[in-house]
């Protein structure tokens, strides 16, 4: 199964020069880049572990890209992704993220499905990769 978050998940993988293509057009538009990884991709894990400060004030796209790759060093089994955020209004709000690394086994997630009162159904998604302990999930 592919993980499909963000910007470009259903396209394939973009190559390095596919990422600072992108990274120049943030900094054309004044954003501010991030980098972001995880092991657990549950859709509803918002908040990612973020790699080193958020890249304020970047005026070249090989900085971003040294730091993709230190962290890509450093978390190699992890989902890692890319976030730009504009401060136009005065808040961070994300602009564009998407998964710029993902581990060579996804193993995907399963649905609960669960009967409730009334006749209600709930469903639930559990991600099969916290089945094995934080760390080695990958």
């Amino acid at each position: 199964m592919r993980l499909t978050q963000g910007a470009f998940s259903f396209l394939p993988d973009l190559t390095d020069e596919q990422i600072s293509r992108q990274v120049e057009y943030c900094i054309r538009k004044n954003w501010s880049v991030s980098i972001e990884f995880t092991d657990d991709p549950h859709p509803r894990n918002a908040y990612w572990e973020l790699w080193g400060l958020p890249l304020f004030d970047i005026r070249d796209s090989s900085a971003v890209m040294y730091e993709l790759a230190s962290c890509r060093k450093a978390r190699s089994s992890y989902y890692i992704k890319l976030n730009a955020f504009d401060n136009t209004r005065g808040v961070e709000s994300c602009c564009m993220s998407f998964i710029v690394q993902r581990p060579s086994n996804e193993p995907g997630f399963v649905l609960h499905r669960q009967e409730d009162v009334s006749r209600n159904i709930r469903y639930t998604v559990h991600s099969y990769a916290t089945e094995r302990p934080e760390g080695s999930r990958y």
